[in-house]
């Protein structure tokens, strides 16, 4: 069991990401901001967050720079969530914001399902 937190602004988003995770047996936290998700970063330290980049405030490229930066938390794997799919969304987010990963709504539960597993088995290295 991994614990995952899912960063979104969209309720309806948390609920499905949230449903589909417990199903396979993970601890799922939720935070409906860049802010909120910071602030709880300071209690729990996640396997893998699960990022939108549209949201009020700090968008989630900020949030995922924070986070790589942070000695605290820059180990932590982060896979954006978004609807943003173009190229220059995801050189953006990968190369620029230090993200993971990158998943594009709306997803396929089963290939998303299998991606995350695929994740928290394969994490990243990071020093």
């Amino acid at each position: 069991m991994a614990t995952i937190m899912v960063v979104d602004d969209e309720e309806d988003i948390l609920s499905l990401i949230r449903k589909i995770l417990t199903r396979k047996g993970h601890r799922v936290i939720t935070a409906k901001d860049g802010k909120e998700a910071l602030e709880k970063l300071k209690q729990i330290k996640p396997d893998l967050i699960l990022l939108d980049i549209m949201m009020p405030g700090l968008s989630g490229y900020q949030v995922c720079k924070m986070i790589k930066q942070s000695n605290d938390t820059h180990t932590i794997t982060v896979a954006m969530l978004t609807v943003k799919a173009d190229d220059e969304d995801k050189v953006r987010a990968l190369e620029d914001s230090g993200a993971d990963w990158y998943f594009t709504k709306p997803i396929d539960v089963e290939r998303f399902a299998k991606s995350v597993e695929w994740l928290l088995r394969n994490p990243p290295k990071r020093g």
